[in-house]
């Protein structure tokens, strides 16, 4: 039988419980709305994040579910409601600001940037901004459900931010007439709303920054990033190997899943270039890990001239057990002078030969030396004649061919932490049939290693003769039916030089 107190105590207890499932729902609220405090970037995020302190524009190119829209959200986050934290080293405004935030579509703009930022409809405040930063909203018409149009936003210096969120099927002429401190782009925008979303910034000195999966290929936006760069823009691309909440065993399964002509631009951020790619190989095929190269591998560098395009150079090392070609080292800088590039080259090892291309013969227009003779006076092993073939060749497509035949046969490696390598490797594509010649240089430099590889010696430093491929051939003897090269001027190279 019950009594009165057994009543009593279910009560209390059901009470009792009733308000610990209220309390634990209060912390878990509470937690969801320190979000932006919790947060705490991979190191190519706090790269993108960082670059905002120097570049007005910013990609942060990425594939899909890698954490680039809530890289987004947050350094959206962090400059309306002036709460930056320690780590912080990109730019800081210490003033409400007055910015847009935006999508392709309606419905995409709320399911994406919206989410992230104020948290799922009905639980707004659980997102990058904190709840209590959240003066009110206003929602959108036009009958997209849960659509905010305005939000208004404390900011920590006393003042208010205001942000707005549009969409790129809005047209050009919505994107017309307001001054603001920043747009961010969700996914790639059309030239023409890029080109006015920049523009709202002028006024203030503000800045951009987008966050997409290029799946649109070498689009006009793609191409001022990856092939247009200036002063003011910065690119930061993001693999699914720089995803820290992605276990390593499970990339492999994700990259299989998606269709093969999307895999680059899904798990790594590489534009879509489908038949267009000149090198259709995996780049797991190519990369390994660095290691020290035997000594009795020859090697050789591979140089690329430029100026406002980058001047570009490869190591290249061969074992020749394996017929296996190496790159080694790679550099890559515009806008500097023979002085600096040598510099830097000859510390690869001043007996390293130096491959060049054609127009290493041109005469520079303020000195009258031709190019390769700029390189000779600064200490490089300069060989004697551009790079061709023994036959004497030095067709573009033979040297594609050959180098796609040593990729394809396992022939062709290259050290995994040569970045700048590897990101032009991804890009290299044919446009109509024709090879585009933009942001290759390091490719050609791997092209003129290649061609020249007969010329590669052994790190000895009393060594002059270079490997031999073939017995009883003399890789510095021309082809007969070219006359042999005439001496080198004696000025050509430094004191003590030997030009071959």
């Amino acid at each position: 039988m019950k009594t009165l107190n057994d009543g009593r105590s279910g009560s209390l207890r059901r009470l009792a419980l009733a308000e610990w499932v209220m309390a634990l729902e209060e912390i878990e609220r509470r937690r969801g709305q320190r979000q932006l405090e919790r947060y705490r970037p991979y190191p190519k995020q706090s790269d993108f994040h960082t670059a905002g302190a120097a570049f007005r524009e910013r990609l942060l190119r990425a594939g899909n579910q890698l954490g680039k829209t809530l890289a987004g959200a947050a350094e959206a986050a962090f400059h309306l409601t002036g709460r930056y934290p320690e780590w912080w080293r990109g730019r800081r405004w210490d003033r409400p600001v007055v910015a847009w935030v935006a999508g392709p579509t309606s419905e995409t703009t709320r399911d994406n940037p919206q989410r992230v930022l104020m948290g799922r409809p009905g639980s707004f405040g659980t997102g990058m901004i904190p709840g209590g930063a959240i003066e009110g909203w206003t929602r959108a018409r036009g009958g997209v459900a849960d659509l905010l149009d305005t939000i208004l936003l404390k900011h920590a210096s006393g003042g208010k931010s205001v942000l707005k969120l549009k969409n790129y099927e809005q047209g050009r002429q919505k994107w017309q007439g307001e001054t603001l401190d920043f747009v961010w782009f969700d996914e790639e925008p059309p030239a023409d709303i890029y080109s006015e979303g920049l523009t709202r910034t002028n006024a203030t000195g503000g800045m951009v920054w987008l966050t997409f999966t290029p799946l649109l290929g070498m689009s006009e936006v793609v191409r001022r990033f990856l092939i247009s760069p200036t002063a003011e823009r910065s690119d930061t691309n993001m693999t699914i190997d720089d995803a820290e909440h992605i276990p390593p065993e499970e990339r492999a399964k994700i990259i299989a899943s998606y269709p093969p002509h999307e895999r680059e631009a899904r798990a790594k951020g590489v534009p879509v270039l489908g038949s267009g790619r000149i090198f259709p190989v995996a780049e797991s095929a190519l990369s390994v890990p660095a290691f020290a190269v035997p000594r009795h591998w020859p090697q050789l560098g591979a140089l690329d001239f430029g100026w406002d395009h980058p001047f570009a150079a490869v190591r290249q090392a061969w074992d020749r057990d394996a017929d296996c070609l190496y790159v080694t080292d790679a550099y890559r800088l515009r806008e500097a002078t023979p002085v600096i590039h040598g510099a830097a080259l000859k510390a690869w090892g001043p007996w390293l030969p130096w491959a060049w291309p054609h127009d290493g013969l041109q005469h520079s227009k303020d000195s009258g030396v031709p190019l390769a003779d700029q390189y000779r006076r600064q200490g490089l092993r300069m060989l004697p004649e551009p790079a061709r073939y023994p036959d004497g060749s030095a067709g573009v497509e033979a040297g594609l061919m050959d180098l796609l035949d040593r990729m394809q046969t396992g022939r062709f490696k290259v050290f995994a932490h040569l970045a700048d390598w590897f990101e032009e490797f991804r890009l290299y594509h044919r446009k109509d049939g024709r090879v585009v010649k933009e942001a290759e240089d390091l490719m050609a430099a791997t092209r003129y290693g290649a061609m020249s590889l007969r010329f590669a010696v052994t790190d000895n430093r009393a060594a002059r003769r270079p490997a031999r491929a073939v017995s009883g051939y003399d890789p510095f003897e021309p082809p007969p039916d070219r006359p042999r090269p005439g001496p080198m001027p004696a000025t050509t190279g430094g004191e003590g030089y030997e030009p071959f």
